[in-house]
C-alpha cells in the first residue's frame, strides 16, 4: 500500500491492469476462504499509526479479540503478538468467516478508541493480509516471526520482554531448549518483508 503511493501514474495504471485480468481486489489483498485452514493473519493500523502504544490497551484489545475470536469462530489461536501498530496471529478457522468477524469486532474497537481519544471519525484499521500455512517449515517460522517482532520493530531486546504475546504460553507449556532449537532450525531470516506492499 505504502509503495504505491510513490508509483507513477502509469505504473499504477499497470498494476491495477494486471490485478484486473487476475480477477483480484484492485487496492486490497486477495482472500482465498476454501474452509478451515491454518494461516498468519496480520492487521495494521490504518497508516501504520500507533494507535495501540499504551500497555493497557494492548492487553485490554488483546483479551478481547482473543476471547471473541475463541467465542464467534471456535478458533485455534496457536501464535499471536499485539503491538503498537499491527499485530498477528497464527491460527487455525474459516477465512470467509474471520472476514465477516473482524469487520464488526474492529469497527466495535474502533469507535470505542475513538471516543476515548477524542477523535471521531478517525479511520483505525486498515485490511488484513493472509497466508495460507504450506508446510511445516513455514509454520514454525511464521511462529518464529510472530514471537521475535517486538524485537524486529525494536521494542524490546529479548522477545519475552513483550508483555502482549503468546511467547509467555509457549515456554510455560514448551520451555526455552525447545523455543531455542526450533529458532535454529526455522529462521526468520526475510520473512514477511514487502507484506503489506499493495
Amino acid at each position: 500500500m505504502y509503495n504505491y503511493r510513490k508509483l507513477s501514474q502509469a505504473q499504477k495504471d499497470d498494476i491495477l491492469h494486471t490485478r484486473k485480468l487476475r480477477k483480484l481486489p484492485l487496492h486490497s489483498p486477495p482472500h482465498y476462504p476454501d474452509g478451515r485452514k491454518t494461516y498468519i493473519l496480520t492487521a495494521a493500523c490504518f497508516e501504520h499509526k500507533s494507535i495501540i502504544s499504551e500497555e493497557i490497551r494492548r492487553q485490554t484489545f488483546q483479551e478481547k479479540l482473543l476471547n471473541g475470536l475463541h467465542e464467534n469462530l471456535s478458533a485455534d489461536i496457536r501464535a499471536w503478538v499485539i503491538l503498537p501498530n499491527h499485530f498477528h496471529l497464527l491460527i487455525c478457522l474459516d477465512l470467509e468467516a474471520f472476514r465477516l468477524w473482524i469487520r464488526k469486532f474492529n469497527s466495535g474497537i474502533s469507535t470505542e478508541w475513538n471516543r476515548d481519544d477524542n477523535f471521531v471519525g478517525r479511520k483505525v484499521w486498515y485490511r488484513f493480509q493472509d497466508r495460507a500455512i504450506r508446510n511445516d517449515a513455514h509454520y514454525f517460522a511464521s511462529l518464529n516471526y510472530i514471537h521475535a517482532n517486538p524485537v524486529k520493530h525494536g521494542y524490546v531486546k529479548q522477545a519475552d520482554e513483550w508483555k502482549c504475546s503468546s511467547i509467555h504460553e509457549y515456554l510455560l507449556h514448551n520451555g526455552r531448549d525447545e523455543l531455542v532449537q526450533l529458532w535454529k532450525n526455522y529462521p526468520v531470516d526475510n520473512y514477511g518483508d514487502k507484506w503489506d506492499e499493495f
